[in-house]
């Protein structure tokens, strides 16, 4: 099964490339922009398979860049919460 196939095993995924990230001495707006990044290839490849995926999807559409950052920042504090 595809990490993208379940919205928690994709939280647990991001959050594990999160921490990662700070362990190899990423600082958060370099995550944040990965985030975005990660968003903005998840928007256009993947098609949602559950509702807060969807959630996710239509609100990344209707957004605009900044909201699209706000977003992929709100992720990233997300997964981090646990």
């Amino acid at each position: 099964m595809s990490v993208l196939g379940n919205y928690d095993n994709w939280k647990k995924f991001l959050g594990d490339r999160v921490s990662q990230a700070k362990a190899v001495g990423l600082g958060e707006d370099t995550i944040a922009k990965l985030a975005y990044e990660i968003g903005d290839f998840l928007d256009e490849k993947v098609d949602p398979k559950n509702g807060p995926e969807r959630a996710l999807k239509e609100l990344w559409a209707v957004g605009s860049d900044d909201d699209r950052k706000t977003i992929a920042r709100l992720m990233v504090k997300l997964v981090e919460k646990g």
